[in-house]
């Protein structure tokens, strides 16, 4: 067994990696801030050391270092392993490296990744033995496993770094704009990912960006539309649920059911049954499974308070809020939708500007809070004001006035973001 320092250990990647390595047997330490962070309750359960920035003890024998993308080779933390003569290997390309052993599952896209690999460990891990990794900072380890399943990130094309035998495209769009120049720059980068790719491509055919990759490698197409070999029809709210028939090619396959709303989790379901069959994995067991699926963190988490509903949930892009109102409206239809959002990065506001004033449109109520600008962005050109004149109705709201909130009776409170949108839904819970 090997010993692992990890460098950003509170990161969702690098906690959920943190996870597995434990969980199979190897020794782990980590340093980071020092804010709680909600990535690091399994860390904390698993009894791994975290130490703040600085104050790690670097002795274990033959110690490897990870270091978290959020990093840069100057950090204070890398420059002290590094004269340390500890070997020192990036989240990534570590990650190509391991998973080598493994029959891999890759699931990335510009949209779901979390919750489709959240549902896909749930669901084929109950059929094969698996080790994962979940973007919401959750992972595990099984001694046992044959596949592994796991996040792959196009930002930076670090997607670049695996080998993936299988790899699931959600769909393709342009985001992080402070890296992509545009949507041609994100589907050159697609399309660069698959001809890594092993045996198959499991991919969204509804997406029309996903429609015009290049590859030569075998490419299972789901979803609604009629073209694709692997397609849902017929979709109905259920004890609350969705259900859904399933044809494949020629072949009904009969009728599903997952606890969650919106389309998007029927595409999410799609791509677990398409991999299932990819692998020749029992149908019957996967479609058992996945009526258990419970979902993953900051992906539509709800929780009830004073009357309302309120939802946390991570979108951060436009066609992510659009997704989100989409479910509470099916889940809801009866009740006041409201909107609490918080922009995430300047340059992602600046370029999607007249995109999120569409998608935000879709609640009835708009509260805007300030732009959270992230480690790799402090700054920026655009404000929330601009965003704000946008939207008919639209309110800027705080720290100091979430109280606003608390009028509201017998609707959705719905809060979206990838900063740190709790803390103004924590702030309201204690009002």
């Amino acid at each position: 067994m090997a010993n692992y320092h990890f460098i950003g250990i509170k990161g969702s990647g690098m906690s959920a990696l943190a996870q597995m390595l434990h969980d199979l047997g190897h020794g782990i330490q980590g340093e980071d801030i020092e804010d709680t962070l909600f990535t690091q309750a399994a860390l904390e359960s698993r009894r791994i050391p975290m130490y703040a920035f600085g104050a790690a003890p670097l002795t274990a024998s033959g110690m490897t270092v990870i270091v978290s993308n959020a990093f840069h080779d100057d950090h204070p933390a890398v420059e002290r392993c590094r004269r340390a003569g500890l070997p020192i290997r990036r989240y990534h390309h570590f990650l190509g490296e391991w998973m080598k052993s493994y029959t891999s599952i890759a699931v990335t896209g510009s949209h779901g990744k979390t919750t489709t690999t959240g549902m896909m460990a749930h669901a084929l891990g109950a059929v094969q033995p698996a080790c994962f990794l979940i973007g919401d900072g959750t992972g595990r380890g099984n001694p046992e496993g044959k596949l592994f399943v796991f996040e792959s990130c196009e930002y930076r094309r670090h997607f670049l770094a695996y080998r993936p035998e299988i790899a699931v495209i959600t769909n393709i769009d342009f985001d992080h704009p402070d890296y992509f120049a545009d949507i041609h720059d994100v589907r050159d980068a697609f399309e660069e990912m698959a001809s890594s790719v092993g045996s198959h491509l499991v991919a969204c055919g509804d997406d029309a960006q996903v429609r015009l990759l290049q590859t030569g490698k075998r490419m299972v197409l789901y979803g609604l539309e009629a073209h694709n070999e692997l397609r849902a029809s017929d979709l109905a709210i259920e004890h609350g649920g969705v259900a859904f028939n399933v044809q494949w090619r020629y072949t009904e396959l009969g009728r599903f059911w997952i606890p969650a709303f919106g389309r998007h989790n029927v595409l999410n379901a799609l791509a677990v049954i398409g991999t299932g069959l990819t692998l020749d994995l029992d149908l019957e067991q996967i479609r058992s499974q996945m009526k258990g699926f419970s979902g993953v963190k900051r992906r539509f988490t709800e929780k009830q308070w004073r009357g309302n509903v309120l939802i946390d949930d991570y979108a951060h892009h436009p066609s992510e809020i659009t997704a989100t109102l989409e479910a509470v409206r099916s889940k809801y239809p009866e009740k006041k939708v409201v909107g609490v959002f918080q922009p995430h990065t300047f340059s992602r506001v600046e370029k999607l500007m007249d995109d999120f004033a569409v998608s935000l449109r879709g609640a009835d109520d708009v509260f805007l809070c300030p732009i959270f600008g992230s480690a790799r962005e402090a700054e920026g050109s655009v404000s929330i004001e601009q965003l704000q004149e946008q939207i008919p109705n639209a309110q800027l709201i705080s720290e100091h006035t979430v109280g606003h909130l608390s009028a509201y009776e017998n609707s959705v409170l719905v809060f979206m973001g990838a900063g740190d949108i709790q803390k103004y839904q924590m702030l309201l819970e204690k009002m």
